[in-house]
């Protein structure tokens, strides 16, 4: 005859008088609660979420262009997302430098003369050793790095032109669509004080030489030198708050 043994087990977090007395006796630890699994809650449904703006903002390039025929009933999101694909395009498209690169005589051609067209490009002729182009070099430094869509590059002067005089020293040239646009022989020609906000004002009396990247790939003259005037205020007020400071902590 088979031997059978049964295991009786009642449910989860039950327990008998008995138990409920000795754990009031302090003879059985606390009773642990009984198990409760977590609410439901369903996956987030993206395509359910509301199409406005902000919805269309959140995608990149490749989502907005898989949304083409998806709007047709939205007129409005339909021409938001063909906005903000072209200006998506635009920014892609802008090319970012952002620093002073050495090039050499052979190099000239290349990075200076065949730029893109849309592309201006300052040229500092140097030599080390100069005071007055070390000074010159330090502020396109700063320029480079606030406008990112000009490219600004720097060479030997005699490198550039053979036997070119150091007393004209430093020059700086200033192109575009393979041909001089301007150009500045010696630290006067910058005022008294070379300063970034100085350099950029002369460099901008005529063209729009400087471009940030974030005003469209072709700025108006004037916008630039709005945004070089509001960059000067910025410096002489953080530069006074400084001096403000420095006076109020030697009393």
């Amino acid at each position: 005859m088979a031997d059978y043994h049964f295991v009786y087990k009642d449910v989860e977090g039950a327990s008998t008088q008995w138990d409920d007395i000795q754990r009031k006796l302090g003879n059985l630890p606390p009773k642990p609660p009984a198990f409760k699994p977590p609410p439901f809650e369903p996956a987030a449904d993206h395509d359910s979420a509301p199409k406005d703006k902000t919805w269309i903002d959140q995608k990149n390039e490749e989502e907005l262009e898989e949304l083409e025929d998806d709007l047709d009933d939205d007129r409005f999101l339909e021409e938001y997302r063909k906005k903000r694909l072209a200006e998506m395009r635009e920014a892609a498209n802008i090319r970012k430098y952002g620093s002073v690169v050495l090039i050499s005589g052979s190099d000239f051609v290349r990075e200076v003369s065949q730029a893109a067209p849309e592309v201006w490009v300052v040229v500092i002729l140097y030599k080390e050793g100069f005071p007055e182009c070390r000074l010159l070099l330090q502020c396109l430094e700063e320029l480079a790095s606030r406008y990112p869509a000009t490219k600004f590059v720097k060479i030997i002067s005699t490198d550039c032109i053979p036997n070119y005089p150091d007393r004209n020293l430093p020059t700086l040239l200033v192109y575009n669509n393979g041909a001089v646009k301007a150009n500045y022989v010696g630290l006067n020609s910058f005022g008294r004080r070379c300063t970034p906000e100085g350099v950029a004002f002369v460099l901008c009396q005529s063209d729009p030489v400087l471009n940030d990247g974030q005003s469209g790939s072709n700025p108006s003259r004037e916008a630039v030198i709005q945004g070089v005037r509001q960059k000067f205020i910025e410096k002489v007020v953080t530069e006074h708050e400084d001096d403000n400071d420095d006076g109020s902590s030697s009393d």
